[in-house]
Order: structure tokens, then sequence, then C-alpha cells
């Protein structure tokens, strides 16, 4: 599979630590550089809105997916993007950025963030998609998580096969060469459900 989009998930917020928005920045930057396409949030915000802007200023190609009810001061709608996708629901959103993406990256965030990287690494499991899945783990943000998923392997709830999912880099270029380097990340635990059977 050629990767030619890659959809990012990341806060909304800056986070504690300037390596956060820096990482954010480069991202952005590489994306655009390799002339591919960001899909994100959609916002203007937080580090969201700082890769975003990179980007942009890289002359990349930038496509944001935003639920309506975040027209708001909360989470306000990039006003810079090449394309932005406004739609009814958080459900909507997330079906939306994983159809427009050749593979997805989680960077630093809060709960939303989480909930996007299992939900797509769940789907992926199901056989519902076969596109890579990568962590930035920017100052080891994700050093905890990476544990609990072993945590989970030990205690039985997950396959050794699937004790890391996702690719797993410090850095944008080197997790970006991993993704498009990469086949099927996950054989799925049953036969394919297509999303209309669901």
């Amino acid at each position: 599979m050629e990767l030619k989009s890659v959809c990012v998930f990341c806060g909304s917020r800056m986070g504690a630590r300037p390596e956060y928005l820096e990482g954010a920045r480069a991202l952005g930057t590489e994306i655009a550089r390799r002339g591919l396409t960001l899909v994100y949030g959609g916002t203007s915000v937080g580090l969201m809105g700082a890769m975003a802007d990179a980007a942009l200023a890289q002359g990349g190609k930038v496509v944001g997916v935003l639920p309506q009810f975040f027209l708001s001061e909360r989470e306000r709608a990039h006003k810079g993007l090449t394309e932005l996708h406004l739609v009814d629901s958080m459900h909507t959103r997330k079906a939306k950025m994983a159809q427009l993406s050749d593979a997805f990256i989680a960077m630093p965030g809060g709960v939303g963030t989480f909930e996007e990287l299992f939900e797509i690494t769940t789907w992926a499991q199901l056989g519902l998609h076969h596109k890579p899945i990568g962590l930035l783990n920017v100052a080891d943000f994700y050093g905890p998580l990476l544990a609990m998923m072993r945590r989970a392997v030990d205690e039985g709830f997950i396959p050794e096969a699937r004790a890391q999912p996702f690719a797993c880099e410090t850095s944008p270029a080197a997790l970006l060469d991993q993704l498009q380097r990469a086949g099927q990340p996950l054989a799925p635990d049953k036969p394919m459900l297509r999303p209309d059977q669901t």
C-alpha cells in the first residue's frame, strides 16, 4: 500500500513540556516535507493547531475533520486548512478520518487521543482495516501505556503476538519510515467485518 495520507491523533492542549510542542511541529513539517497529506481533528488549538500550522508552512496539504458542535471557543476550526469536513458526531469524525487516511499516528494527548488510538487499533484487530499505526513517543509519554500493554499480555488478555501493535519511535522521520515500510500490522481475530455489516 502506498502511503499518501497520515491521520494524527494528539492533544487539543499544549501539554506541560516544551518537547510536546516541538514534536507536533516537527511531525507536521516532516509529513509535509514527504508530500503526504495530514489528516487530523480540524482545530486551531493545542498540539493539533501547531502541527497543522507547521505542515501548512511547508506547503503541505492538511485536511481537518470537525464535529459541528465543536464550532466554539473550546475547539475553534482552523481557518487555513486545505479542506475542512464538518460532521455530525464524534463517531462520524473518527470514521471519516479513517476513510481519508493510509496510516495513523498518536502523539501525546488526553482521553480523546487515547480513545482514538485504541479504537483504530481495535478496528485493526477486527480486520476492519490493515493500515499501520504508530506512536510518536515524545519524552517517553507512551512508556506507561506500553508497560500496560505488556501487563495485559502477561495477565492473558492480549496474545503475545499483539504485545505491541504499534510502531513506536521518538523521531517523526523514523516513525514515518516505519509506517511507510509496514504491511498489515495485525491479523484479524475473526473474518473481516465490513462497516455496513456491523
